[in-house]
């Protein structure tokens, strides 16, 4: 996540969750931000100014008094590009909401065309309130954006409602998203689908494969943060599920068929990143079958293609992902596939190459588009392959929309 070269203003108010935002600022910095910190009175009972200067590198603005200072409530947010308010207090809210100017975090909020970011932290009997509520309203409707709370521990106990500010790292992840606006999927709707299927033998046995869902859940977040509108189709896995889009869990190949084609008439991007099974059991047995009955031998049936599927349902102008794990051979096999369904993109890889393929944090892969370029992807992490296969489906975008307006 890299928000190298942006300009973070960071106002922190007076709650116990004041002291995460330490580990926030820290956060931001190693992601590439420059960072400037903004202390209400309440956050400065709680941490001190020095330990954020340290943090960060820069000075904090305490109060709209300082010496020196006199335009700074004006200055500074007008030069950064992007405001994080954690964590975000019921106080707080209840003054951005009412547009209250009374020191100099509320003052820069109404001074600045940046985006706002605002990470509520209070009770949560709190949180509840319908004031609070009515306040985070608001402000939704004059364009801030809201991450968390979550449940968990607070102050006074834990608790399994809601009310605990979100963490650094997952306010940092909301944030490179804020700052996503203007690239070519910012608004787009893209429908990533992710891991195995499963076939049922019987009500306790299953055929599958090994796939983890890694790669498509980290494309699923590139998209994300590039600011696209994600549906993920995950079949079955161990990984949770990411905030911010909507996540459709299915078990077997005709179930993401039938997802597949759901989303189709309103997917701009189709990244088929699961690995749904080949075959079925041609008869699933109603009751389990056991082991002391003998020898058992299995009929197998193939599944539907379903990419193959797709064809006469996409919208106009999708632009469509492939993925081909194979063993030997693979670019040849690749290429085949991606003339014979009618792809803008594939992903190649080689299942019996070390560090790629399944159950595995890397990956390397080949990727063809239909107009014949070749992007060879090194072994990294699958989030960076992530990252390049996006970039790759970004100039895709960019060349439907071209064709587009050439059309029109």
């Amino acid at each position: 996540m890299s928000l190298a070269g942006r300009r973070v203003l960071l106002g922190v108010s007076g709650g116990i969750a004041s002291y995460k935002s330490c580990f926030l600022a820290r956060l931001l910095v190693e992601a590439g931000a420059e960072v400037h910190v903004v202390l209400t009175a309440g956050a400065e009972a709680f941490v001190g100014h020095v330990t954020f200067e340290a943090l960060t590198g820069t000075p904090v603005i305490r109060s709209l008094w300082e010496p020196g200072q006199a335009l700074a409530h004006v200055r500074v947010p007008k030069a950064v590009d992007l405001i994080v308010v954690a964590p975000a207090t019921a106080h707080l809210l209840a003054r951005a909401a009412q547009g209250l100017a009374d020191d100099l975090l509320t003052t820069m909020l109404l001074a600045t065309t940046a985006p706002v970011l605002l990470a509520p932290a209070m009770n949560d009997d709190m949180y509840a309130h319908p004031a609070v509520r009515g306040n985070l309203a608001t402000l939704r409707s004059r364009g801030a954006r809201i991450v968390g709370p979550v449940s968990g521990a607070l102050a006074e106990g834990p608790s399994d409602r809601p009310g605990r500010m979100s963490e650094p790292a997952e306010i940092v992840r909301h944030a490179v998203r804020a700052l996503a606006g203007g690239g070519p999927l910012d608004g787009k709707r893209v429908v990533v689908s992710a891991g195995p299927t499963r076939e049922a033998m019987d009500p306790v046995r299953f055929l599958s494969n090994r796939s983890s869902g890694k790669m498509g859940y980290a494309c699923a977040e590139a998209a994300w943060q590039r600011g696209a509108d994600v549906v993920l189709l995950s079949g079955p896995t161990a990984l949770p599920a990411p905030d911010g889009m909507r996540v459709e869990r299915i078990d077997t190949t005709a179930a993401l068929a039938d997802a597949v084609r759901r989303e189709l008439p309103e997917a701009d991007v189709l990244i088929m990143a699961a690995a749904p099974a080949d075959f079925r059991p041609a008869v699933s047995m109603p009751v389990k079958r056991p082991r002391a009955s003998g020898p058992l031998t299995l009929e197998l049936a193939a599944t539907d293609d379903i990419l193959l599927g797709t064809r006469d349902a996409r919208k106009p102008g999708a632009v469509i992902v492939g993925f081909a794990l194979e063993t030997g051979d693979a670019v040849t096999k690749g290429r085949d596939k991606l003339a014979r369904k009618a792809l803008d993109l594939i992903v190649i890889n080689d299942a019996l190459e070390a560090g790629a393929g399944f159950e595995v944090d890397t990956n390397r892969v080949t990727l063809l588009d239909r107009a014949g370029g070749v992007v060879e992807v090194p072994l990294q992490s699958k989030a960076g392959v992530a990252e390049a296969i996006l970039t790759a489906v970004e100039h895709q975008v960019d060349a439907q929309t071209a064709v587009s307006r050439a059309t029109t």
